[in-house]
């Protein structure tokens, strides 16, 4: 597998370790009527697109994009600018997000923008601060880690696509490649 800088989170094949249906057809239909598209359309358009997601040649951004939000051609720009003048704390992070946007209309992630990814960068260790410290005292923060595990991720391109290929492996012998050797693997996970 050739690693990407793309961020790709597996929420799909969960069925057999947390018992849920994860994103089956009877979530797919919710997700249709929630947006008014056509299950029939939507769904052809996850069959065709599901595998090459799985296997983490796809990013989480590109799946959503090709299967439910293919027909908003939203402007990223504008929704900052909306919920800016809806916040009643009118938080200038917004206005740098709407900014990011303006620069780069096709950004694919907001740590991409110079400027917010070097503000993100240049404040990770409080972060990790914050978070040792809560941890330590056994006070709950899950945005925060979530956020520092999602950043961690996001920032290796490795990382979250040879996670993944190793869990479904081990949960379901579907192989894996690697970068030092051409071929196909299994491994008996112990």
């Amino acid at each position: 597998m050739t690693p990407t800088s793309s961020v790709t989170t597996l929420f799909l094949d969960i069925g057999g370790v947390l018992l849920t249906n994860g994103w089956d057809h009877v979530i797919r239909t919710r997700a249709a009527e929630k947006f008014s598209l056509d299950y029939e359309e939507m769904n052809e358009r996850h069959h065709l697109t599901f595998d090459t997601y799985e296997e983490g040649k796809l990013s989480l951004d590109e799946y959503l994009k090709r299967v439910v939000f293919y027909e908003y051609g939203l402007n990223l720009e504008d929704v900052a600018r909306i919920w800016r003048g809806g916040c009643s704390i009118r938080a200038a992070l917004l206005e740098d997000i709407q900014a990011a946007f303006h620069t780069h209309p096709d950004l694919p992630n907001l740590l991409n923008d110079e400027h917010l990814g070097q503000a993100v960068i240049s404040n990770q260790d409080n972060l990790r601060e914050v978070v040792g410290l809560a941890v330590s005292l056994g006070l709950p923060v899950p945005c925060l880690m979530a956020s520092l595990a999602y950043f961690d991720g996001y920032r290796s391109a490795w990382l979250p696509a040879n996670l993944i290929q190793a869990q479904r492996d081990d949960f379901g012998a579907h192989t894996y490649e690697r970068v030092d050797a051409k071929g196909v693997f299994h491994t008996r996970w112990e």
